[in-house]
């Protein structure tokens, strides 16, 4: 389940209900996206149990131009988003199961992006032929998914606390060319800004750029994988008819090391019009992890018409995000270690929504989801720019009988426009993402 990033690599809003509302779910029934969101809130559910089936799809729209010149455009404008989720309250406990996409971001640049521009830059400036990587396309898919195992208690008649174990799995492709410049930098360089790559392999003396490859054809996994836990608590406290608070904590995640098949290949100067040296082996990416999130909110009821929500949510990816490491082996014991720094800032996200009862059957929803780009303009990739900051959000929700109703919302994040600062590796490199996407969700109540 891959997915696009929008708080940072997290969904902005999980399930319609909250999604129209900007993301707003920490303290009124939301259905089973509470799995996602605060999973004590699923005790604030009736009795009886609740099938929600979802499907969502992401619309980014990123390009990248350069001040030196060039522009590229990513094709990965699409991206479905399927989650389902079941409960059964009995009483005071509430208990159940779902599965959901946790999030992630992806591009594509099928004719090459700009790494492989300055390659074959490098080649023809001395003479050499830029076809011998013309096939090396640009792309990146990372795509979390959880399976949880929700249960929430009502303590009493105000007080509800919850929690869940989460099955995580995580995926990714990437097929990315590095310039030789950020190569031997990252190589020779011990004060390099960009990053480091060791290795025991004998390199050329003249290098124009490397090639990292790993990567599949398929919209629901990756060319390398891994899977770990991670555990959320929450609670909701009803202060009285009209208001009631919540919050939760969701635990950093513990993922194994991505790993799969990969190729690597190096370009570079033979003496005639240039070659490129290809290997095969195995990659791993090492200590990718989901940070641990923490949020508290509030939703108030004036009157059987209105319902207004927010949340503060605060996103630890400082924690997680500071370096993005791959090994790469080949089968006679070569490698090359590679480490690229990242240094995201933490993100502080608003949720704030209001939902209007227009009649018994209909409901309409609207709201914003504000944040801040965690992304250093130093460490700005075109392969990863999560770099969203504001969404607003609408929806609406329609009782179709008195135990089914359809659920839908509409995200709009205006474009984000980043340039890079460093250097060695992304100065003059502007990047612009922007994004429409949607969600819709079947429940049955039985």
């Amino acid at each position: 389940m891959a997915a696009f990033a929008t708080n940072g690599m997290n969904l902005e809003g999980y399930g319609p209900i909250a999604t129209a509302m900007g993301g707003a779910s920490m303290a009124y029934d939301n259905g089973t996206a509470a799995v996602m969101n605060n999973p004590a809130t699923l005790g604030l559910a009736a009795d009886g149990s609740r099938l929600d089936v979802a499907v969502g799809v992401l619309g980014p729209n990123v390009d990248a131009t350069h001040s030196m010149g060039g522009s590229w455009s990513s094709g990965g404008d699409s991206y479905m988003m399927p989650a389902v989720g079941w409960a059964k309250k009995n009483g005071q406990l509430t208990y159940g199961v779902a599965a959901f996409a946790q999030g992630g971001m992806g591009t594509e640049y099928n004719s090459g992006g700009p790494g492989t521009a300055f390659v074959q830059m490098a080649m023809m400036g001395a003479g050499d032929n830029p076809a011998l990587v013309a096939g090396w396309k640009e792309r990146s898919e990372v795509g979390v998914m959880r399976i949880l195992f929700p249960l929430a208690f009502n303590v009493n008649d105000k007080l509800t606390v919850g929690g869940s174990i989460d099955y995580v799995r995580a995926t990714m492709d990437l097929q990315m060319a590095m310039p030789g410049s950020v190569m031997g930098d990252m190589l020779m360089n011990p004060s390099s800004t960009v990053g480091t790559i060791t290795t025991n392999m004998a390199l050329p003396p003249t290098i124009y750029g490397g090639y990292f490859d790993f990567s599949d054809n398929s919209d629901y996994d990756g060319k390398t994988s891994g899977d770990g836990f991670a555990a959320k608590v929450g609670f909701t406290y009803q202060v009285n008819e009209q208001l009631t608070v919540g919050g939760t904590y969701h635990t950093e995640t513990s993922i194994s090391d991505l790993s799969g098949n990969a190729a690597l290949a190096v370009s570079y100067d033979d003496g005639g019009t240039g070659a490129v040296l290809p290997m095969a082996g195995t990659i791993k990416i090492k200590d990718f992890q989901w940070p641990a999130t923490y949020g508290v909110g509030l939703s108030f009821q004036p009157n059987d018409k209105w319902m207004v929500a927010g949340d503060v949510k605060f996103i630890n990816w400082s924690s997680v995000m500071k370096d993005f490491k791959m090994s790469f082996t080949t089968s006679g014991g070569g490698y090359m270690n590679a480490t690229m720094y990242q240094n995201w800032d933490d993100q502080t996200v608003f949720q704030l929504g209001a939902a209007y009862k227009a009649t018994d059957a209909f409901t309409v929803r609207f709201g914003a989801n504000l944040g801040n780009n965690p992304i250093p303009a130093d460490t700005l990739h075109y392969l990863f720019p999560a770099t969203i900051e504001n969404h607003y959000t609408a929806g609406f929700g329609y009782k179709t009988s008195a135990v089914s109703d359809i659920n839908f919302s509409l995200q709009y994040a205006p474009e984000v426009a980043v340039t890079g600062t460093n250097a060695t590796s992304n100065q003059g490199l502007k990047v612009t993402h922007a994004q429409t996407s949607w969600q819709l969700m079947y429940s049955h109540r039985f």
